[in-house]
């Protein structure tokens, strides 16, 4: 029997983003929370130590129409998201602004429009997108804070500005107004920052069905964008690897699901915009997945995961990206006054960032799992310096070729190739005769 896959090996060059979502920075600057390295010494500027120390180029900025909650954390309107903008780019690192187009958080369980916007039909909700999308990028360029990406909606698989959808089905759902919406923020990016990259960005990483779906629907449909953008968070998404997930019923983890997309969608470069992992107090609500097996809840289970993400996703050809998210994360916020409007940076711990959330010796201590020096570096017990590993000495994954008559399809969540009657994975393995 002929050998349905040949392996070939491509060579080409490729820029790799490493970096993180730091849009809690400025709060916590003007609470005076002092970070400190590796060797206990006090960082003068987290940005620049981050690009230079740790080797991240890319920062992520989230931004809302008219934040006004009760949530501290939701604070990143147009004049914040500016200065935030200008010191990025002034530390030569590349900037990504992350439109929620509302005026509190968006995620896949919370679509809702800015309070000024709501009432507005179809039409008139796609030229606020618009509208706001010029607003807010004509002031970046001006104020010298041009975004090299631009996410056009926060997870956003489930719907955008109150109109909702659903990743694998077309009845009851209004695709032409979400649709609408999306071409709407996208030409304005397009128009305004044509050198921008425009990405878009849902929460499903591992489910290749729904991303199958939604993708193919957006491309179709004539959107236009350049990246497939993912949340990964193991409690939520599920494993990394196949040899994480051998003795488990359920077969779905990262890796593959980022072979299928390259196979799927092979003009489409994947970044993980937002991961994160518990370094103390495991999740208590929401888990889907308990991962602890493979990374304990702990300082080394948090630098465990991010080596894990590194080194699994390095060899990817379509990965070219990864931000932590929320990494600057040091407590409540030192200097804080609870009685006055300097409140506190945000009210409940999330345990994620890379900082002890306990101030001692003048300063967050930054997680590690052991000292420097005796043969071992700072990536080697640090995952933020760690993380800088995964653009440098970057390559290819192998590339798999079938026939031009073969016929890519899913089963049981995974891309195969069926041809003359038989079933074949990615790499040539026959399934079925």
């Amino acid at each position: 029997m002929l050998a349905l896959a040949c392996v070939c090996i491509c060579a080409q060059a490729q820029t790799r983003y490493v970096g993180g979502d730091i849009s809690m920075l400025p709060k916590y600057e003007e609470h005076n929370s002092p970070y400190k390295n590796v060797n206990g010494q006090k960082i003068s500027n987290l940005i620049t130590w981050l690009t230079e120390e740790c080797g991240w180029n890319t920062f992520r900025v989230r931004i809302f129409v008219n934040p006004g909650t009760s949530d501290p954390s939701v604070c990143q309107d147009l004049a914040y998201v500016t200065a935030l903008g200008k010191r990025i780019k002034e530390a030569g690192a590349y900037f990504m602004l992350d439109f929620h187009y509302s005026d509190t958080w968006v995620d896949a369980t919370h679509i809702q429009a800015p309070a000024a916007w709501k009432g507005s039909d179809d039409a008139a909700m796609a030229q606020h997108v618009s509208d706001y999308t010029h607003e807010v990028l004509s002031a970046l360029k001006e104020a010298g804070a041009t975004p090299d990406f631009v996410q056009v909606g926060n997870e956003i698989m489930y719907g955008l500005c109150g109109i909702k959808v659903h990743p694998y089905e077309e009845a009851g759902d209004n695709w032409d107004g979400y649709l609408g919406l999306l071409k709407a923020g996208c030409n304005a990016v397009r128009e305004e920052c044509p050198n921008a990259q425009i990405i878009i960005h849902t929460d499903r990483p591992t489910n290749t069905g729904y991303n199958s779906f939604y993708y193919n629907k957006l491309i179709k449909s004539g959107v236009d964008f350049d990246i497939i953008g993912l949340s990964y968070y193991p409690f939520w998404h599920g494993y990394l690897t196949a040899e994480q997930i051998a003795e488990k019923s359920d077969k779905n983890y990262l890796v593959k699901s980022i072979k299928n997309l390259k196979t799927l969608f092979p003009n489409k470069r994947v970044h993980i915009v937002e991961c994160a992992y518990n370094f103390q107090y495991w999740p208590t609500s929401g888990v889907n997945y308990d991962t602890r097996d493979a990374w304990p809840c702990s300082i080394a289970g948090q630098y465990a995961f991010v080596k894990d993400l590194i080194d699994a996703l390095k060899p990817l050809s379509n990965v070219d990206g990864i931000n932590y998210w929320f990494p600057e994360e040091a407590g409540n916020g030192d200097d804080t006054n609870w009685s006055t409007s300097k409140g506190t940076v945000i009210t409940t711990w999330l345990n994620r960032g890379f900082w002890d959330e306990n101030k001692n010796q003048s300063g967050h201590a930054i997680n590690k799992t052991g000292n420097v020096g005796s043969g071992k570096t700072a990536a080697d017990v640090c995952a933020p310096y760690y993380m800088g590993t995964f653009i440098e000495g970057t390559q290819d994954i192998e590339a798999v070729g079938e026939p031009a008559s073969a016929v890519k399809k899913l089963m049981n969540g995974q891309v195969v190739i069926e041809r003359n009657g038989n079933t074949y994975t990615l790499d040539g393995k026959q399934i079925t005769r």
